[in-house]
């Protein structure tokens, strides 16, 4: 949107993403990474540091917002399947801590499952 100091980036983030997400301890070290990726430059002004967005951010936010498109435009078409995906992982997650805790064999048995699940599941591409 325009140069910013640290604090004003915080201020700017919280009515977006909520305090939580907004904190200096998710801010400022994600500012330093976009420093060290180019996205952002630093200019001193007044004693402050002020972030600048570079060409380079400008792209990586613009390939952002095309993917987010994307997948909006595919979760539209896929609503009553995710649905169902949602039910099922849910269902499994009961299962599985439900079982997990019975016996140490049992969890055994449920991380067994679970990785063949998750291997049979990843080959599917």
């Amino acid at each position: 949107e325009r140069p910013r100091t640290r604090p004003e980036i915080l201020e700017a983030l919280v009515p977006r993403v909520g305090p939580a997400a907004a904190s200096a301890a998710t801010v400022y070290p994600t500012l330093q990474l976009l420093e060290d990726l180019d996205h952002v430059r630093v200019a001193e002004s007044e004693g402050k540091r002020v972030y600048h967005i570079t060409p380079a951010g400008e792209a990586f936010l613009q390939a952002g917002r095309e993917a987010k498109e994307n997948v909006f435009e595919w979760l539209h078409g896929a609503g009553e399947a995710l649905a169902e995906l949602g039910q099922a992982v849910a269902r499994l997650a009961s299962v599985t801590y439900r079982q997990a805790y019975r016996s140490e064999q049992a969890l055994k048995r449920v991380v067994e499952v679970l990785k063949r699940a998750a291997d049979e599941i990843e080959q599917q591409r």
